[in-house]
């Protein structure tokens, strides 16, 4: 226990330390004109930082975000029969995006509260996956081939709560990577690991992704000083700086703030061609 809470001081030490002024960000903002912006967030069951249920305030940010593909955690109810929160077909007339087509959810939006919704592109493969764990938990993977060219593989996934599952789940997800690892592969959602050091369920994924991004505090929205939230990727130069988006909407719409990078295939065709070139 003394090691556990000595692992969150540092944690938040470092939240605080590295904390910068939050700079306005207009609504359409991107880090670049070039790429697939990619965004994760978790939306918990629309119920804001004031304790109101308000999926039209998730809508909002979701349209201010402005990404070609989103990931949303808790985007379903989570009792009894699991029933979508949010206007899918309005927030497709909004901002033009499709969720990812799953199978056997009749009311549900998402898989285990799993959601991927994209702009333009095909959806090649889909894979609902159940997770190990105490919890009822999940992970989605969508192979879709986006309109501006090249393959990308989203795999959004929420963690659990307990230390032992979400190891459990992390080992899961790396067995799913090995089974093909050519393909330029996003891992995002709320993985729920503040923990620093070996014990970090995090470290499995570093066999599949190399060094992990740099911690990007989303949690609590009102004063984010955990990295619960994350995005990878398993080449080298395929994701940009991952940055927080926020905003005062999104400080009250949820209890996470959203997270973004910008994906860049060009990059990693560059890469392998080089390497190519070399061997």
């Amino acid at each position: 226990m003394r090691k556990k809470n000595e692992s969150l001081r540092l944690s938040i030490y470092e939240s605080l330390k590295n904390r910068k002024k939050p700079r306005p960000e207009r609504p359409a903002e991107r880090a670049s004109p070039e790429g697939t912006l990619i965004a994760s967030y978790n939306v918990h069951k629309c119920v804001g930082a004031d304790r109101r249920f308000d999926p039209e305030r998730i809508s909002r940010v979701i349209q201010e975000i402005d990404a070609d593909v989103i990931g949303l955690q808790e985007a379903d109810s989570r009792f009894g029969e699991r029933t979508g929160l949010l206007d899918l077909r309005r927030l497709e007339r909004e901002t033009g995006l499709t969720p990812v087509p799953l199978a056997g959810v009749n009311k549900a939006h998402g898989w285990h509260g799993n959601v991927v919704l994209f702009k333009q592109g095909t959806v090649r493969d889909v894979h609902q996956v159940n997770l190990p764990g105490l919890e009822p938990r999940g992970a989605l993977l969508a192979e879709i081939e986006l309109a501006r060219g090249g393959t990308l593989r989203i795999i959004a996934a929420h963690l659990g709560l307990l230390h032992r599952s979400r190891a459990q789940q992390a080992r899961k997800i790396l067995e799913l990577m090995n089974r093909d690892s050519d393909t330029p592969t996003i891992l995002l959602g709320d993985l729920n690991e503040w923990r620093l050091g070996d014990r970090s369920s995090l470290n499995t994924f570093q066999a599949a992704f190399g060094p992990l991004p740099a911690a990007v505090p989303s949690f609590p929205s009102t004063l984010p000083l955990l990295a619960l939230d994350r995005i990878m990727g398993n080449r080298q130069g395929l994701i940009s700086t991952v940055h927080v988006h926020d905003t005062p909407l999104a400080r009250v719409a949820s209890d996470h703030l959203p997270i973004k990078a910008m994906v860049s295939l060009d990059a990693v065709r560059a890469e392998t061609s080089a390497a190519a070139q070399t061997a």
